[in-house]
């Protein structure tokens, strides 16, 4: 009986003692210290909004600036966008040729829409390459075992590690040695070999990262769903079109957004190749900015933001497709 009672006020004593640890070693959250393990996650998605949104603040005031540029009489630097006047003048400058209220028409409005043409057949050019290419070539790296495969890849990323100024001289020297093959006596036909080799040589630096892409999208494919199509009859071409291309839309779909603003944005190359026989939306920017000393700046905004149109609406209007695309998810 003395034994029970004993080992009942032993236990109390080891509960009280216990509970007193416990007191003394509290979490920090309950002591007012924030600490990644013990917070929240509302409170956690909250602090790191915060800190991305103050982080992104200044250069989103930038972009809001030169949109509201583009609509004033005076380009916009903080306070005065209170006092000044805006109206759709500029735009309306742009579209004529009028790089300033006083100046003359240096470009006719057929001159711009060609200039924006030019810059989507870029960008449409590009894309093209790019998604034939490093679908294929991905599908084939993915499912193909062949002697020097891991040397490829290895050598697909070091091509990618390269800037393409670095290479710029290379692919120039080539450029110049094709030329004399092509009548310069043709207009037509060395204004379209000019913007072939643009658009191919601006998308070899894309197709690199490209095919490591879509190979990390075909892995996630299992084998068993190609092999259960061929055991019924299919062709090779027809389960790779029919049934696995549309298992790997959103990689594709992601992949033909990057492509199209790499080239719709791309500048230097344009610039070696097209300029000034043709020109693009990032050319003809750099050639107004150029004149800075008479240029109007209200309309530079107008032009900038024009360019910048393309990359805004994408972002806006596919960032859950890019997310699928990014995080590389499948589903078989």
């Amino acid at each position: 009986m003395q034994d029970s009672r004993s080992r009942a006020s032993v236990k109390s004593l080891l509960k009280r003692e216990i509970g007193k640890i416990r007191g003394r070693l509290k979490p920090p959250a309950y002591r007012g210290v924030w600490d990644v393990e013990t917070i929240d996650r509302r409170r956690l998605n909250l602090l790191l909004a915060l800190v991305l949104g103050l982080a992104g603040l200044p250069v989103f005031m930038l972009y809001v600036l030169l949109v509201m540029s583009s609509f004033a009489n005076t380009m916009l630097s903080g306070p005065d966008i209170f006092s000044a006047r805006y109206s759709i003048e500029n735009w309306r400058m742009l579209f004529e040729g009028r790089l300033s209220p006083a100046a003359g028409q240096q470009y006719t409005t057929r001159d711009i829409i060609m200039i924006i043409v030019n810059t989507l057949v870029v960008a449409l050019g590009v894309t093209a390459v790019v998604l034939v290419v490093s679908v294929m070539a991905g599908y084939a790296i993915s499912r193909m075992r062949f002697r020097g495969r891991t040397r490829l890849m290895e050598l697909m990323i070091l091509l990618h590690a390269f800037p393409g100024v670095a290479l710029i001289i290379a692919v120039y020297a080539i450029y110049v040695w094709t030329l004399g093959f092509i009548p310069t006596e043709n207009t037509f036909a060395y204004k379209s070999y000019m913007m072939v080799y643009t658009v191919f040589a601006r998308a070899a630096l894309e197709i690199p990262m490209s095919i490591w892409l879509m190979k990390g999208f075909f892995d996630k494919i299992p084998w068993e769903v190609e092999w259960s199509a061929l055991v019924d009859g299919a062709s090779r071409f027809k389960v790779w079109r029919e049934i696995i291309i549309p298992l790997v839309k959103p990689g594709i779909s992601a992949l033909a957004i990057f492509a199209f603003l790499a080239g719709w944005e791309d500048l230097i190359y344009v610039h070696v190749f097209l300029y000034p026989e043709i020109k693009t939306l990032a050319t003809f920017i750099e050639e107004v900015v150029g004149s800075i000393e008479t240029t109007y700046l209200p309309v530079v905004a107008a032009a900038g933001t024009l360019y910048l149109l393309p990359t805004i609406l994408f972002f806006v209007l596919t960032q859950q497709l890019l997310l699928q695309a990014l995080s590389g998810g499948v589903k078989a």
